[in-house]
């Protein structure tokens, strides 16, 4: 009977250890999320990061584990890939700057005019996209901007042309893939904008380009911020996109796969690979000092 007793008791003594203590329950439930961040992400990077360092044999294309900023060397030295970094930076920039300025009376409309019914409609037409094949939403707008495509058919009576595949055509379909992205957080950051500070702005004798610029668009302006992290990141390290429709342009992606591919530089490559991680550090660094990831 007293065994009995005692193994009863243990699991009830753990469980309401758990319930005593929040933060230990916490733990437990994150550690195997936080492990397999660290394991796969973490030391992903890492293990990229070290490879930059390393180089590889002329002769026979093996990996070399020597020590040295060779690789980093070229990529600062070089015209070339300075070229191509500045062009990726700004095509992300673009496409980030493009997706906001189409996204935002979008979202206004849904959040602040449409009906219920219509917003859930909205919503689904928004995310819809998304469930369709990267691949065939880059080939729709291959075709579209080709020579006798649907662009060119809609531009013509205005005396105008397809831009054709180049850096238009990247940003143009780059803007179109992540567009969602921009859309969704910007809709929830205006459904949670009170119509009281809207009100007030206009009882006090605000236009409403004054009401926008003071009132809506600064307290908006962390769901953009969250919603240009996704398109800027994306946009940063695509490399399908800019093959498909990009012409002979290239972006770091497309140099990171050559490396891996063609040139069987992996070291080089992991080199090039770390200069959106870069970049991106930056651009949350500097996004954190504006505050505005501290209201999302």
């Amino acid at each position: 009977m007293t065994t009995t007793v005692t193994t009863e008791r243990a699991p009830r003594r753990s469980s309401s250890l758990l319930y005593r203590r929040p933060k230990l329950r916490l733990g437990l439930l994150l550690s195997a999320p936080m492990l397999w961040l660290g394991l796969a992400y973490l030391g992903a990077l890492a293990a990229l990061f070290i490879t930059a360092f390393w180089r590889t044999d002329p002769f026979t294309g093996k990996v070399v584990i020597e020590w040295s900023l060779e690789n980093f060397t070229t990529l600062l030295t070089d015209e070339v890939y300075r070229t191509v970094t500045l062009r990726t930076l700004g095509i992300a920039l673009l496409v980030t700057v493009v997706d906001a300025v189409i996204a935002f009376p979008m979202a206004y409309y849904m959040a602040k005019f449409a009906s219920p019914r219509a917003q859930r409609l909205l919503v689904i037409a928004i995310m819809t996209p998304l469930w369709a094949s990267y691949l065939v939403k880059a080939y729709a707008w291959r075709v579209m901007l080709s020579g006798n495509g649907v662009v060119h058919w809609l531009l013509s009576p205005l005396g105008l042309d397809s831009p054709g595949y180049g850096l238009p055509a990247t940003v143009i379909t780059l803007s179109y893939l992540w567009l969602p992205y921009m859309i969704l957080p910007i809709y929830a950051g205006l459904e949670r904008l009170p119509e009281s500070l809207v009100d007030a702005s206009s009882d006090l004798g605000a236009k409403p380009w004054r009401s926008f610029r003071s009132v809506v668009l600064p307290l908006v302006f962390p769901a953009i911020v969250a919603g240009s992290i996704f398109t800027f990141s994306l946009s940063l390290g695509d490399y399908i996109a800019v093959k498909i429709v990009g012409g002979t342009n290239q972006m770091l992606g497309n140099v990171v796969y050559d490396n891996i591919g063609a040139a069987n530089n992996l070291p080089f490559a992991a080199t090039v690979a770390t200069v959106p991680v870069v970049i991106m550090l930056c651009y949350l660094a500097a996004v954190r000092r504006t505050g505005a990831l501290d209201n999302l």
